[in-house]
């Protein structure tokens, strides 16, 4: 057996400090109809996620939308608060207290 899997490893994790949120795509959201208020619990009574992690829902950019949403979250990334309010809808940040 080499000498490299005979000592014990040992050394930092970084696991127990991960910060946990929930994702989801801009793209997701095209399943909601236009001028409709999408948040957390909107979104796990259409399906659309399975839980809200610990530390909250984030937005990703990923895809296009093309209608006008009020999404609330608890993080959105650039991109997709730039699309969001291109279509002509608004973003708004739910605080995590």
């Amino acid at each position: 057996m080499p000498l490299h899997r005979r000592v014990p490893k040992r050394g930092f994790s970084n696991a127990p400090f991960k910060r946990e949120v929930t994702t989801i795509n801009v793209s997701d959201l095209g399943r909601f109809d236009s001028g409709s208020k999408i948040g957390p619990q909107e979104l796990l009574a259409a399906g659309v996620i399975r839980k809200v992690a610990k530390y909250g829902l984030r937005v990703l950019g990923d895809g296009q939308i093309d209608r006008a949403l009020n999404v609330s979250a608890h993080y959105f990334t650039e991109g997709a608060r730039e699309k969001i309010t291109k279509a002509g809808g608004s973003c708004e940040v739910i605080s995590s207290d």
